[in-house]
């Protein structure tokens, strides 16, 4: 309570949020580009993809620069701890849809199924949710319903997905298909669903800064 205290009787540093809400921008836009991924001609699928890459570059020089803000800042608006925490899963998430589509890339998927495209238009939600809630942290008390329930929307979409990987996995299997065709679409499908699974993390730490600081 003290330090929250001489914390709200000093001058913050409230660049954190806008990095977040930054990185959090191009999650949305990985998660677009890699629809656009799916969506695509097997003669632009490549260049989708480096657009995926660029986007996930884009977002690896947010995170540097937040870390090294964190560094140097004095005060901030909060826990270092809580700081650190996010940025990391931010970047994790826009890390593992670069990997969606390098293993689509590597298993030559030449299709990709309804269930694929179905748990990336969760992806590019659960992103949106996120992105919305992110700036909303300015102002953490007066916000905080609006900032759980987002976060709440979050872990739904995490709890739908994974109902949805077990039908594609069914579905999988009971297609029959060579070995290689099988480990690809398993490995696409297992990234697809850990996807939202991280975002669902960011939602749970956003969702701990709201029990520290609302």
């Amino acid at each position: 309570m003290a330090l929250r205290f001489i914390r709200s009787l000093m001058p913050r540093e409230e660049k954190f949020v806008a990095n977040f809400a930054a990185h959090a921008e191009r999650m949305v836009a990985a998660a677009v580009a890699l629809t656009a991924m799916m969506h695509a001609s097997p003669e632009e699928r490549g260049a989708r993809f480096r657009e995926v890459c660029a986007i996930e570059g884009q977002a690896d020089t947010i995170a540097r620069e937040t870390l090294v803000a964190l560094h140097r800042a004095f005060i901030t608006p909060f826990d270092r701890s809580d700081i650190h925490a996010l940025i990391n899963a931010l970047d994790d998430t826009v890390d593992l849809i670069e990997d969606v589509g390098q293993h689509a890339m590597l298993y030559q998927i030449d299709h990709f199924s309804p269930r694929m495209i179905e748990l990336a238009a969760m992806i590019e939600e659960g992103a949106r949710r996120l992105h919305e809630a992110i700036p909303l942290l300015t102002d953490v008390n007066r916000n905080a319903e609006r900032i759980n329930a987002l976060c709440q929307k979050v872990g739904k979409i995490e709890s739908e997905a994974d109902r949805v990987l077990r039908l594609a996995m069914s579905e999988l299997i009971a297609a029959r298909p060579e070995t290689i065709t099988f480990l690809g679409r398993k490995e696409v499908y297992e990234l697809l669903e850990a996807v939202t699974d991280r975002c669902d993390d960011v939602a749970d730490l956003i969702e701990g800064i709201l029990l520290d600081h609302a």
